[in-house]
């Protein structure tokens, strides 16, 4: 297609005056190339990176056949983790802002069940949630997809490496057959192909390259052949290029925990995301590294999905991902949208096969020799806020802006990202001025009323 403008398609006009005014020029290479299939009803598989814009791909598609009149539920989206759920939730809700009265819903466990059964009984269009939670719905009965006419499962390969196939299979036994299905992954394991033809009619398969160009990646590779040796090899690289954010990998659970719990023992602003952290621990901690007040994040692939920061300084893979396409994946998270970004890749020589199945040159990088490690580590540019108010108290991100820059307060360019849920909110400020923020919100008041508010560490 040559025509990249959303103008083009055959969408709703208000969906692509809405698209002109959050600044999407034109499509993105996954969007150009799935969107015009999905338009047509077309079952579609479409392969992209993170930050390929297949949310919006796959969001167009389910809102431009949307019946809003009908208070029925009538598209699903499927997503491996509440982080990724809740990503794409609050994109859909973006892009049908100019449709009104359009309800979507999230369903994922770590979140009470009982509000959730209120929502469903006041109604709603499309359900963004978690395989888990949605299967747990239906065997309650609180849940029914008898109208759904599209189905979207989103990070698929990942939904199958967490072993979500059964209550895959369970959901879409629910769901009608005469329906439009729409599958997007990063990798395209062979378990795709499976679940493809067992699902899915006649689908056309779109693959597209990741929107970063790998030139502007430099990739480093550092031979080290014990856990002490990693452990000091990250300390160095870390201490040496003071990245405000770096994302570093390790492939099981334990030694993500094992890793950010040392670099913390060192003095490093670290944190680390697995499945074994309360959903509350999770959220925190994402909130804090995309805040840029915590400066490492220690995550396993699974639990890094749905973490879309376009200015990651840089990724190190403690481990060696096992599958090539994963590796890809991973060093893409940073050199994005046209900036230069840093991967450093630590292997051991048990680990050659893996090196070559990269399919990439490779030569043994120095280590850093100047850094000393016993120097101060640098403290990160913004602190983390914590208000005990949200959506519910009707608390608003101008309420808190307004009550940080009111008198005595501190300059909004040095408020960062505010994120408000539905019981408290977050709100990042520069570190130097975190104590006179503090004082602020606890001395007066945010739209008439007192919150407790503390720093997060």
């Amino acid at each position: 297609m040559n025509d990249l403008s959303f103008s083009s398609l055959t969408l709703n006009v208000d969906l692509v005056k809405n698209l002109d005014s959050l600044g999407y020029s034109s499509m993105t290479p996954i969007q150009a190339l799935s969107l015009p299939m999905i338009l047509t009803g077309k079952d579609v598989i479409g392969q992209g990176k993170t930050g390929s814009g297949k949310t919006a791909a796959f969001g167009l598609g389910l809102l431009n056949k949307l019946d809003v009149k009908s208070y029925k539920i009538q598209a699903i989206v499927l997503c491996p983790t509440r982080e990724l759920a809740d990503q794409v939730a609050s994109e859909i809700r973006k892009l049908a802002r100019a449709i009104h009265n359009i309800k979507v819903l999230t369903l994922c466990g770590g979140a009470p069940f009982g509000p959730q059964i209120g929502s469903l009984e006041h109604g709603a269009h499309i359900v963004v949630g978690t395989p888990g939670r949605i299967e747990e719905h239906l065997r309650k009965r609180t849940l029914k997809l008898d109208h759904i006419d599209t189905l979207v499962l989103d990070e698929a390969d990942r939904m199958l490496d967490m072993g979500f196939q059964d209550a895959i299979d369970d959901i879409i036994e629910k769901i009608p057959s005469h329906r439009q299905t729409l599958l997007f992954s990063a990798t395209y394991p062979q378990e795709i192909d499976d679940i493809a033809a067992r699902v899915m009619n006649d689908p056309s398969t779109v693959c597209a390259p990741s929107t970063h160009e790998e030139s502007t990646i430099k990739q480093y590779f550092y031979q080290t052949n014990s856990d002490d040796e990693r452990m000091t090899a990250l300390r160095l690289i870390l201490a040496k290029n003071k990245p405000e954010s770096a994302l570093v990998f390790c492939n099981t659970k334990r030694d993500t925990q094992d890793v950010a719990d040392e670099l913390i023992y060192y003095g490093f602003y670290a944190l680390a995301i697995h499945g074994d952290l309360e959903q509350r621990e999770r959220d925190q901690a994402l909130i804090r590294f995309s805040n840029k007040s915590v400066s490492v994040l220690v995550a396993t692939d699974v639990a890094a999905r749905g973490l879309d920061i376009d200015s990651l300084d840089m990724v190190i893979n403690f481990n060696i991902a096992h599958d090539p396409e994963v590796h890809v994946h991973r060093i893409g998270r940073t050199g994005r949208a046209g900036r230069s970004g840093v991967a450093a890749t630590f292997y051991s020589d048990r680990e050659t096969r893996k090196l070559e199945s990269l399919e990439i040159e490779i030569s043994p990088d120095d280590l850093p020799s100047e850094v000393h490690l016993d120097k101060p580590v640098k403290k990160p540019v913004m602190t983390t806020l914590k208000i005990d108010g949200g959506k519910k108290q009707k608390l608003r991100p101008g309420d808190i802006v307004g009550g940080l820059t009111g008198k005595g307060g501190i300059p909004g360019d040095k408020i960062g990202k505010i994120t408000v849920a539905s019981n408290w909110s977050y709100v990042a400020v520069e570190t130097a001025l975190v104590k006179t923020a503090l004082k602020k919100i606890q001395n007066d008041k945010l739209k008439g009323k007192t919150f407790r508010v503390r720093i997060l560490s």
